[in-house]
């Protein structure tokens, strides 16, 4: 019988330097893109994919990210009895009922590959996706994490996320070597952590999405410091290389590195453009301003 994907883990206990102060006290995650955090838009991902389980793997100054998907008593209570009914649902739909969130905490900061092996004991063994929250991707009708988890359900194959990128840039991606199968689907040859542009085998940059088999965990937890001084997911996927088949795959939709400054600038201005609530004078606005 085919493995069906249930459970998602968002590593979610990075420090966010690139946005101090502002995450000095709240976590990078939590950075509102018109309404939403950055985190509910990963969760929303997820679910739309068929995810019933989502693993956040938190450190210390995170529990605002537990507060956000949990009740909240004393706002809701003050909302029902202002009769702020459409408030009131948006307070309390964060999640569909039926999801399930868990909280696993990262005691130090060792690195993607160990902030993924922390989720172990509650993905046993059952293929599960990772979703970074930094990247927000718009997928359209089909969102990033569905298209991908339609792919492993069909191939039962690891599946990661890819996209073209400046050569320039390769020193901040996992760069991927590639065997195309069709135009958006190929297998992954070889993998690299931020190799320097002159010896990047590609301009194919791992993006933050993954849905990996089982096997990955038991890599992890033998993979050394690799880039940085930390255990890197990459390397992990690179053993599983030697063992099993692992696809790419160009993903539909529009990505935005939320991670920086610009990328979080462009991804509020989009959505805000598109928001139902505000896009028609937010449009004007922006037409009325002097770019001279």
């Amino acid at each position: 019988m085919s493995a069906r994907v249930r459970k998602a883990v968002f590593p979610v206990a990075g420090l966010g330097t690139r946005f101090l102060p502002a995450t000095k006290a709240s976590p990078k995650e939590m950075l509102p893109v018109v309404d939403k955090p950055l985190i509910q838009y990963a969760a929303e991902e997820a679910v739309a994919a068929g995810i019933t389980d989502l693993i956040f793997v938190t450190g210390r100054t995170k529990r605002s990210i537990e507060d956000h998907f949990d009740k909240a008593y004393e706002l809701e209570s003050e909302l029902e009895q202002g009769g702020k009914h459409a408030l009131l649902a948006q307070a309390r739909d964060t999640l569909p009922a039926g999801i399930n969130c868990i909280y696993i905490r990262q005691a130090e900061p060792l690195g993607l590959g160990h902030a993924v092996l922390c989720a172990r004991p509650v993905v046993g063994d059952e293929p599960f996706a990772v979703i970074l929250a930094d990247d927000l991707i718009n997928g359209g009708k089909q969102g990033c994490l569905s298209q991908m988890v339609e792919i492993f359900e069909r191939e039962q194959s690891s599946v990661i996320a890819v996209e073209e990128i400046n050569r320039a840039d390769t020193d901040k991606y996992g760069i991927v070597d590639i065997s195309p199968i069709d135009e958006r689907t190929s297998c992954i040859d070889a993998i690299v952590e931020k190799p320097a542009p002159a010896v990047a085998p590609s301009t194919l940059g791992v993006v933050g999405r993954y849905v990996l088999t089982p096997r990955i965990m038991e890599l992890l937890a033998t993979t050394g410091k690799g880039a940085g001084g930390e255990i890197q997911l990459t390397d992990g996927i690179a053993a599983l290389l030697a063992e099993e088949r692992v696809l790419s795959w160009r993903f539909h939709g529009r990505r935005y590195d939320c991670g920086n400054k610009l990328g979080y600038l462009e991804a509020a201005v989009e959505y805000g453009l598109e928001h139902a609530e505000v896009k028609d004078e937010f449009r004007a606005y922006l037409k009325g301003l002097d770019l001279a």
